[in-house]
């Protein structure tokens, strides 16, 4: 991998890793590799992720309206960060969607009559 940056031997050094992650299961890897100085992190699924104790240890997720997803980021020692609020329904601001985008009262009357549009009550 001395000529890691000559593109034409990418796909030739990429086979070569290859071969080699294919040798252990990631949890192998895991054991090999945690714990280490190596720069290394398994590539977890949705599920996973938040179990993952380097994730917990750094709140990485939290749950909304039942939802997990990611904390925000960044996060400062001096200046806190708001939780996100739930997801809007479908069609929840489309009346003033339409108007910051400029249409006309008539203009967002005519698309809801014609059903083009939906506003949510």
């Amino acid at each position: 991998f001395g000529d890691q940056m000559d593109v034409v031997r990418w796909p030739e050094q990429k086979a070569a890793l290859a071969e080699v992650f294919l040798t252990r299961t990631r949890q192998q890897w895991c054991e090999l590799l945690e714990g280490t100085d190596a720069c290394f992190a398994p590539v977890l699924s949705l599920e996973e992720a938040p179990q993952h104790p380097h994730n917990q240890a750094r709140e990485s997720f939290i749950e909304v309206d039942g939802v997990t997803q990611h904390a925000p980021t960044p996060r400062f020692s001096r200046s806190g960060t708001q939780a996100p609020t739930p997801a809007r329904q479908p069609g929840a601001d489309t009346e003033s969607v339409l108007q910051d985008a400029g249409f006309a009262e008539q203009d967002i009357a005519s698309l809801l009559s014609s059903g083009a549009v939906f506003q949510r009550s």
